[in-house]
């Protein structure tokens, strides 16, 4: 896959130039000089017999212009930048070889380009790896002792209740949206959907949180929703006893920046993963609290690296505002089946827009070898 790490298409292409890349040289035959600054596309061909991967660097610091992941042997994929004024030289990473980095070539004069970024390694996100694994950890506490509420009530049948309470249980669980992948097969037992099930919310494999919505919105009875109550309380419990061991992976810090609100757009705003409360405006909001958790662990790496970076905060105030907006009176949201037109206009604009200033972070974040 070929990347410029803050690189958009833009301009008229001249033709490709040809880079040729091994473990034994890299970009040697490549002058950067001769096509002066503004936007060109190389092609990277790997003459290697092992894949590898090829960055296109500032060599004074490592920073990176752009990027062709895992190319295979014999095969070339194009890179494509905004050439400025500056050092350039390719860095070359295959299986088993050391990095090796081609000759320096320098475009004079004062154009602005693509911007360099300062990669980031493993070791500058175990910081913030323990430190999101300490809020999940907190988040856990809190999730169990509010699921207990909701299961008492169910137990008891006092229903009513337990539709208050199920909404500040589900909210906790969502503001841990960066986790999900960690959690293993747990988070599908406690907020899976029935979307798989071949009798989709009939199927007596469907557990968890939106299994229990149901319930609750439907007319179930306790005695119905009581197995189902206990066993969020198992699994839970599990998850809480199974976390202190688990180890977040590094990749996904940056990855899920991005994803926790791409699956908000697709399944909370769509109304998608309502069964019954109306309460998914509610959940993209914990979605927001849990991207801007994610956003402040990473600040001191994001800061001097994505010039950006306001617009991310700005758009997900935006949206955050536009969902305060759409509350009733009691402070309920808004069902989205039951928003205006242009409610839902201007929230699904604000949420993609936020999703676009959002995009570059798992790049910039992605660990790389130095």
């Amino acid at each position: 896959m070929s990347a410029g790490l803050l690189a958009s298409c833009g301009g008229s292409s001249p033709p490709a130039n040809l880079v040729s890349v091994s473990n034994a040289g890299c970009g040697t035959n490549w002058h950067a000089g001769g096509l002066g600054p503004g936007w060109h596309t190389f092609q990277i061909y790997n003459a290697a017999t092992e894949a590898g991967e090829v960055d296109l660097i500032d060599p004074a610091n490592g920073a990176i212009y752009a990027e062709v992941e895992t190319i295979g042997p014999g095969t070339s994929s194009p890179m494509r930048l905004d050439l400025g004024s500056g050092s350039y030289a390719f860095r070359c990473l295959f299986e088993d070889y050391d990095p090796v980095t081609g000759p320096t070539t320098v475009i004079g004069g004062h154009a602005r380009g693509t911007p360099a970024i300062l990669p980031i390694t493993n070791n500058d996100l175990l910081g913030p790896a323990k430190e999101y694994h300490a809020y999940v950890t907190v988040g856990l506490i809190t999730l169990l002792s509010q699921a207990n509420v909701l299961a008492a009530d169910v137990r008891a049948a006092n229903l009513g209740a337990a539709r208050s309470a199920w909404l500040p249980a589900h909210l906790t669980y969502e503001r841990l949206g960066a986790a999900y992948d960690s959690f293993g097969s747990f988070d599908e037992a406690i907020d899976g959907r029935p979307d798989g099930f071949a009798d989709g919310v009939n199927s007596p494999q469907w557990s968890g949180f939106y299994r229990l919505e149901y319930g609750l919105w439907h007319g179930q009875s306790a005695r119905e929703l009581t197995p189902i109550a206990d066993k969020l309380i198992a699994n839970i419990r599990a998850l809480q006893a199974s976390w202190p061991s688990t180890e977040i992976n590094l990749l996904d810090i940056g990855l899920r920046t991005h994803e926790i609100l791409e699956n908000a757009l697709e399944f909370q705003l769509t109304g998608h993963d309502d069964y019954g409360s109306g309460t998914t405006l509610a959940t993209t909001q914990a979605n927001i609290a849990g991207t801007l958790e994610l956003l402040s662990i990473l600040h001191p790496l994001l800061a001097p690296r994505y010039a950006g970076l306001p617009a991310v905060y700005t758009w997900l105030d935006r949206l955050n505002s536009l969902l305060n907006q759409n509350k009733r009176p009691n402070g309920h949201p808004i069902p989205v089946t039951q928003l205006s037109t242009s409610s839902r206009e201007q929230i699904d604009s604000a949420c993609s827009q936020a999703l676009e200033e959002l995009a570059p972070i798992a790049a910039i974040t992605e660990p790389r070898i130095t």
